[in-house]
């Protein structure tokens, strides 16, 4: 059970991008993230007419690794640390470490 999930409001600790908010978009297998609209790299791509791509100079997001995220809280406003609690009829829910309130129900 990962600490961030897809759909999670982010900020970035470190980077080029350090201090904005986003939404995770996608969790990797190997421990990173993909935050929507972040960490954006332009990369050339060749045209292949057989596939219908054009080619040129895109942009695209580049994974982030979860290490330099934090999860954000809307009471304090502050990026926050996330445990885990289990409740008295065995689910187990995530808790902002601040606080200890529920991120989901």
């Amino acid at each position: 059970m990962n600490k961030i999930r897809k759909g999670d409001k982010v900020l970035i600790n470190t980077g080029k991008d350090k201090g904005k908010d986003g939404i995770v978009s996608q969790v990797l297998a190997n421990g990173k993230v993909l935050v929507e609209g972040l960490n954006m790299v332009k990369k050339h791509v060749s045209p292949n007419p057989n596939l219908g791509i054009q080619g040129g100079i895109v942009s695209q997001e580049r994974p982030l690794d979860i290490s330099n995220i934090a999860i954000f809280n809307n009471k304090t406003s502050k990026a926050d640390k996330v445990s885990f609690k289990i409740l008295k009829d065995g689910k187990k829910i995530r808790v902002y470490k601040s606080n200890e309130e529920a991120i989901d129900v």
